[in-house]
């Protein structure tokens, strides 16, 4: 299929400059974001910790964007309300690690915020088929999750085209989202299969992939 929407980008905050990060959002401000995604990390999950709530609610008033916070979390409804409170605006679990998709789901919209799901590259699109009608947002991890610069995985194309059809076909609204080894030799291939958001990090923060030409 050829994709006919318009993309949406979502820098990754975890390839910013830690020390600036006020100059961060205002460099994905002016460079064509429309969301800024946090990426959470934990230590358990995945091997690195990243950020959490205090972050986020100190960043929050600094921009009018939205937030996307994807929690790479254990027990993610444990966070979800604190999350939720400290600005997030959309909140992206993973699949592999609740089996109860649907109760977070409910106790995300509860909290009056978008409720998204995430996949890792081993997960099937079938292991949601369940609760896609609920859900706002499905994002599509294109590395193994855990850290940033590593190289997309190819295979990855085939469940965003899966999810596109199921759009089309059964006109669910939910965005699809693509995160990991975005950069500007690959992108045109991900928003074709159907990508609504792309996330990127490494290759938007350092100006290798220049939104302005893409869109």
């Amino acid at each position: 299929m050829v994709n006919k929407k318009m993309p949406r980008l979502a820098p990754s905050l975890l390839s910013a400059d830690f020390s600036c990060l006020g100059d961060a959002l205002r460099f994905i401000e002016t460079r064509g974001g429309s969301f800024v995604h946090f990426d959470v990390m934990d230590g358990s999950f995945v091997p690195e910790i990243s950020y959490g709530q205090p972050v986020i609610r100190s960043l929050k008033s600094a921009t009018s964007l939205p937030f996307d916070v994807h929690l790479m979390v254990e027990h993610p409804e444990t966070q979800i309300e604190s999350f939720a409170k400290a600005g997030a605006d959309y909140i992206t679990f993973h699949a592999e690690n609740t089996v109860h998709h649907r109760r977070i789901v409910q106790m995300i919209h509860g909290l009056g915020k978008k409720a998204g799901i995430a996949l890792v590259p081993s997960t099937p699109v079938a292991a949601i088929n369940e609760v896609i009608p609920y859900i706002d947002l499905i994002l599509v991890m294109s590395v193994n999750p855990g850290f940033g610069g590593q190289q997309f995985i190819q295979l990855c194309i085939e469940k965003i085209k899966k999810l596109a059809d199921i759009q089309q076909k059964k006109g669910n609204n939910f965005l699809i989202s693509v995160d990991g080894g975005i950069n500007e030799k690959n992108i045109s291939l991900v928003i074709g299969a159907g990508a609504d958001i792309i996330v990127s990090g490494s290759a938007f923060f350092s100006g290798a992939l220049k939104w302005e030409q893409v869109t």
